[in-house]
């Protein structure tokens, strides 16, 4: 078949075609390996069931949405990385801040009170 000669409605009919073949033969393939393997574990005494064990409860969670596309002409935001944290409230040491992005109201309380930010470094 020489498909230079195929005018471009043949050609489509023709890509269905091969595309439905190609599909037919892949789910052929898929059924005779399963059958293979199904024969295999009766064999060994087991079901598929027993031989995935656990493995098929995380398929299940395979369903998340696909992420929207990125629009053309677009650079991907860059991920912002937290550094290590430089200053911290003395009265509740567990609050930190890395200097970066809005600050938090602990440091704008010590700032309207007058006191330095400097005070507030971790050394």
């Amino acid at each position: 078949m020489d498909i230079a000669k195929l005018n471009l409605t043949e050609l489509k009919r023709l890509l269905k075609r091969v595309e439905g073949e190609i599909e037919r033969r892949a789910n052929t393939a898929k059924r005779d390996v399963l059958k293979k393997v199904h024969k295999i574990v009766t064999e060994a005494g087991m079901s598929l069931e027993e031989l995935m064990g656990d493995e098929k409860k995380p398929a299940a969670a395979k369903t998340r949405k696909p992420r929207a596309a990125a629009k053309p002409g677009r650079k991907p935001a860059a991920r912002k990385t937290v550094g290590a944290a430089k200053f911290r409230n003395p009265a509740k040491p567990e609050q930190t801040w890395t200097g970066h992005g809005r600050k938090p109201g602990w440091v704008a309380e010590w700032l309207a009170a007058g006191k330095a930010l400097s005070e507030l470094e971790i050394r």
